[in-house]
């Protein structure tokens, strides 16, 4: 049976959430944290957090002060909240091998819709590769310009399909911005799918000094399966393959108006 399924993150109002989104987007395009907004409109960190995330139901003149503050006006968020359409942003998640980087630039080319991958954004704003930022800062500085660049990213793109790094899911903050404002999608395969297909990639890394990568690789799949399991739509692509993975998930989307 082709159907996709997976766990919804609580509904929220479609114009406070839109709302939400147009500030976060006014507050990154000023390179200003949250904690910076809140010290220069004098609206608390905590509901600034809400508002962001479309949870907030702010009155105008607690809006007028994050406005202000922004360099805007309250009737311009809301008018650009009420004008703005509903974002198209297809967000893949999945382990190395998953097929995000293939299934990903076949499904945009069928949509019509730019292709990302979030750790090409990643080496670009660090100016490193992947290797050499874990190695000179660790996966703490890792994660950090993670957020950063996919604030940047969803600042930029309503329209787009995202490939992420298989640890995402780990990050709260940045799973928490997916989750609000794309629509999340897990490639799930098994483990025995996940080495056939990067070692079919002539890739040696997970084999290289360490002679329990394959156990280490069915660990983490078990560990991370009931935090891709939170996406919203989940797809079988060891069952479908490329093509029919791209398909079923083009018209899943196209049934869900998005």
């Amino acid at each position: 049976m082709r159907r996709l399924a997976g766990t919804m993150v609580p509904p929220v109002e479609p114009l406070l959430d839109r709302l939400g989104a147009r500030v976060r987007d006014a507050r990154t395009a000023r390179h200003l944290s949250l904690r910076a907004l809140a010290d220069e409109s004098g609206v608390s960190l905590r509901f600034l957090g809400e508002l962001e995330r479309g949870r907030g139901n702010v009155s105008i003149l607690t809006l007028q002060k994050v406005a202000s503050a922004l360099g805007t006006s309250a009737a311009s968020l809301l008018a650009a909240a009420e004008a703005a359409r509903p974002r198209r942003v297809i967000s893949l998640l999945g382990l190395r091998g998953a097929g995000k980087s293939t299934i990903g630039a076949r499904l945009a080319s069928r949509l019509h819709l730019p292709f990302f991958e979030l750790d090409g954004l990643v080496e670009a704003a660090a100016g490193l590769s992947l290797p050499e930022l874990f190695a000179l800062h660790g996966e703490q500085a890792y994660r950090r310009w993670e957020l950063e660049a996919l604030e940047r990213f969803l600042a930029r793109h309503d329209d787009a399909v995202l490939a992420t790094g298989g640890g995402i899911v780990t990050h709260d903050a940045a799973m928490e911005e997916l989750q609000r404002r794309t629509t999340t999608v897990w490639l799930r395969a098994s483990a025995e799918a996940h080495w056939r297909r990067v070692r079919g990639q002539g890739d040696e890394r997970p084999m290289a000094d360490r002679p329990r990568a394959r156990e280490e690789l069915d660990g983490l799949l078990a560990q991370r399966e009931p935090l891709y399991a939170r996406a919203r739509l989940q797809l079988d692509t060891e069952r479908l393959g490329v093509a029919g993975a791209v398909a079923e998930l083009a018209r899943s989307l196209d049934e869900a108006g998005r």
